[in-house]
């Protein structure tokens, strides 16, 4: 999946939480929230839209705010792909370990077939 259609497909489904995401697909979607909040970061700084005493400001805000659910909804559905319900999404609670946990199931490959969740969008 290319960088253009995995934003395309993750900004499509919202917030469809059902269903399964391929790697690329997660991962596109990840550089493309990091060059968002990049772009918004340089545009706060030189508009002089950030708040005191952070970094962040209003556009930031805005498009953190925008882009929450579907960045939850795409790593459900990649938890769904390796055969996960979404609250494995909570363990990211957890310092340090959680987070790592979290980053090994995104990396891992799809379970072949079809599971639980539907057929491999692998096809």
């Amino acid at each position: 999946m290319s960088f253009g259609a995995a934003i395309k497909s993750v900004l499509s489904q919202y917030v469809g939480f059902s269903g399964r995401a391929r790697r690329s697909e997660y991962w596109w979607f990840a550089l493309f929230t990091l060059l968002v909040s990049i772009v918004t970061a340089i545009l706060d700084s030189a508009l002089g839209l950030t708040f005191e005493g952070s970094s962040t400001g209003f556009i930031g805000l805005i498009a953190s705010l925008a882009l929450l659910l579907p960045s939850l909804a795409v790593a459900v559905r990649r938890l769904h792909d390796t055969d996960r319900t979404g609250w494995w999404l909570l363990i990211a609670l957890v310092p340090f370990v959680g987070a790592v946990v979290l980053i090994v199931f995104f990396v891992l490959d799809s379970t072949p077939g079809t599971n639980r969740f539907g057929p491999s969008p692998k096809g």
